[in-house]
C-alpha cells in the first residue's frame, strides 16, 4: 500500500485535535485523589468491628470456664491382676523363641507347627487384633496359618450367585477344635507373663498410652455380636480389577446378602466357619474375656 493509498488520509481515520497537557494532568491528579480517599474508606470499613446486639447476662452468673481436658486413664482391665510378668522378659526383636516356647507348652508341640506362625508372632497376634473390627484383617498379618484347602462352594451360578457349601466348615475344623480344648485359665496366665511385649508391639501400632488388654476385650466384644445365619449363605464371585489390565484377573468371592458383606472382617470368618463353628468359637472366645476382663471381675467382688 502506498502513500497516497493510507488510510490515514481518509475522514474515518483522520487525527483529532489533542486536549492541552494541562486538562489531563488536572484529570489525573483528581482521579488519584478520590482513588486515594476511596481506598481509605475501604480499609476503615473492614477493620471496623460489626455491630452486635446486646445480650443481657444475670448479675448472678459467672462467665463459663473452659472445659477441662480429659485426665489420662489407666487400664480398665489390667492384665496384672492376673499374674505377675515375667522378670527376664526378652527385647520384642528377639523375643520369638520365648513366645514360642511358651506356647509349645500350652498347646502342644504339634498343634504350633501345624496352626502358628513362628515369625513376628506377637506383633502379628497384635496386628491382628487391631484389624479384626475393620474391614479389612490382611491375611500376611495373621498369626495363624490360612486355612488348608480351597474355599467351597456348591450349585450352578446363577447370575454369578453360589452358596457356601456345607463341607467348606471341615477346612476351620482343626483350629477350632484347638481353640475348644485349650484351658482359657492357663492361657490368660501365658498372656498375663508375657503381657509387656503385648503392650510394647500396641504402642508400636500407633497407640501410645493405650492398653491392649482393653483393646483386646473390646475386639472380643465385638467378635460375639457376629450374626448366625440359620440358612444357606450365598456369595458372589467378583472380579477385583486394578488400575493396569491383566490377563489373569484376580477374584474373591464376597456376600451376596449386603448385610453380610457389610460386616467386619472378623465377623466374616466366623461366618464363613459355619454355624456349628462359630458357636464353638464364641464360647471359646467367652471363656478367655472371662479370664481377662479384669476390671469387671473386681467390679463383681465389691460389696
Amino acid at each position: 500500500m502506498s502513500d497516497a493509498d493510507s488510510p490515514r488520509d481518509t475522514p474515518e481515520f483522520r487525527p483529532r485535535k489533542e486536549a492541552p497537557m494541562g486538562t489531563i494532568v488536572g484529570l489525573a491528579l483528581v482521579v488519584l485523589v478520590a482513588a486515594y480517599f476511596g481506598w481509605r474508606w475501604y480499609q476503615q470499613q473492614q477493620l471496623a468491628p460489626l455491630p452486635t446486639a446486646p445480650v443481657a447476662v444475670a448479675p448472678n452468673d459467672a462467665p463459663p470456664e473452659p472445659p477441662k481436658a480429659e485426665e489420662p486413664k489407666g487400664p480398665q482391665n489390667p492384665v496384672e491382676a492376673l499374674a505377675p510378668p515375667d522378670a527376664a522378659l526378652p527385647a520384642l526383636a528377639s523375643s520369638d523363641a520365648r513366645v514360642m516356647k511358651a506356647l509349645t507348652e500350652l498347646l502342644g508341640g504339634k498343634a504350633v507347627a501345624a496352626y502358628l506362625q513362628s515369625d513376628g508372632v506377637v506383633r502379628r497376634f497384635v496386628a491382628t487384633v487391631d484389624n479384626l473390627p475393620r474391614e479389612q484383617a490382611p491375611a500376611s498379618k495373621w498369626p495363624v496359618q490360612p486355612a488348608p484347602q480351597r474355599f467351597i462352594t456348591k450349585g450352578p451360578q446363577q447370575g454369578g450367585v453360589q452358596t457356601i457349601a456345607a463341607n467348606n466348615a471341615a477346612r476351620y475344623n482343626g483350629i477350632v477344635m484347638l481353640a475348644g480344648a485349650v484351658d482359657p485359665a492357663k492361657a490368660a496366665a501365658v498372656y498375663a507373663r508375657l503381657y509387656p511385649l503385648f503392650q510394647q508391639a500396641y504402642e508400636e501400632l500407633g497407640y501410645p498410652g493405650r492398653y491392649f488388654n482393653d483393646r483386646f476385650i473390646a475386639v472380643i466384644d465385638h467378635l460375639l455380636q457376629a450374626p448366625e445365619p440359620t440358612g444357606p449363605v450365598q456369595v458372589k464371585l467378583v472380579e477385583v480389577k486394578g488400575d493396569i489390565p491383566s490377563q489373569r484377573p484376580w477374584v474373591r468371592y464376597e456376600y451376596a446378602d449386603p448385610k453380610l458383606e457389610s460386616l467386619s472382617a472378623g465377623q466374616k470368618i466366623l461366618v464363613r466357619m459355619g454355624p456349628e463353628n462359630e458357636r464353638k468359637m464364641k464360647a471359646s472366645l467367652r471363656g478367655l474375656r472371662a479370664q481377662i476382663a479384669t476390671g469387671e471381675i473386681a467390679k463383681k467382688k465389691q460389696p
